[in-house]
């Protein structure tokens, strides 16, 4: 019988889930509410599920008391960086500190390229680069604020610049603002486009043939800005859950 589990990622903004049925995700979406999850169970009937955090750990409460109400479901897992068993080495020198949705990401980007030097960027609420060595190694990377969070950041921290939006993904951005708004979006955006390109080169001298995947949010609206000059960039939209599915089988088997 094929194994159902439920995976969730608790983030700054919202919960997403995926169902995976032998490792291959059926659904995947957000909910609002801890009383959703009742009607996700009652369409899939996951055998186990496992939560994960980047909010603080009363936020993810409500979410596994309802998980509990679900008297047939297994083990519900609650990952914890730093206690919780891995399919990879953790060499992060803080694993306790570690986010929860960094270190799935790493191992979902470790479970599609086994054996490859692989980095994971991942643009949503921050924009975080996190590397996986061919050996199966996790060891760290960057984390610096995404794009919604330096546009906020720019109109929060002065008397006067506006609150800007993206533009639509396809618009562009000029490189020469020649207006508030204009310069706003070029620092913004040409902005965290030449970090990420830059730090994906300097990565890549160390580990020539490096494997870069993308996810998050953002992804996107960046891997058209990216893909001109890093190359062969892979977007996974579902990677971190895809991460989580994975530590959560590998636990149900020890």
């Amino acid at each position: 019988m094929p194994l159902t589990t439920l995976a969730l990622d608790l983030g700054n903004t919202a919960l997403k889930y995926g169902v995976f049925e032998s490792g291959g995700l059926l659904e995947s979406g957000t909910l609002a509410a801890p009383a959703q999850l009742g009607e996700l169970w009652q369409r899939y009937q996951p055998q186990h599920a496992i939560l994960a955090s980047v909010a603080t750990e009363a936020a993810g409460q409500p979410w596994l008391a309802e998980l509990a109400k679900a008297a047939a479901l297994g083990q519900v897992l609650p990952f914890r960086p730093g206690f919780t068993p891995l399919p990879l080495r953790n060499a992060y020198a803080t694993p306790h500190t570690l986010g929860a949705d960094r270190l799935a990401g790493a191992v979902g980007a470790a479970s599609l390229r086994p054996g490859r030097d692989t980095l994971l960027l991942d643009a949503g609420t921050a924009l975080k680069f996190d590397l996986v060595t061919a050996d199966g190694t996790y060891h760290g990377g960057s984390i610096a604020p995404g794009l919604h969070m330096r546009l906020r950041a720019l109109h929060t921290f002065t008397g006067r610049l506006p609150l800007l939006e993206l533009p639509e993904a396809a618009t562009p951005v000029q490189l020469i603002g020649d207006a508030t708004a204009s310069s706003i979006l070029s620092g913004v955006v040409n902005g965290a486009v030449a970090e990420a390109i830059g730090l994906v080169a300097e990565y890549r001298r160390r580990y020539p043939h490096l494997c870069v995947l993308l996810t998050g949010g953002d992804a996107s609206y960046l891997l058209p800005r990216l893909a001109p000059a890093i190359g062969s960039i892979f977007a996974v939209p579902e990677l971190v859950l895809l991460g989580l599915d994975k530590i959560l089988r590998y636990n149900v088997d020890i």
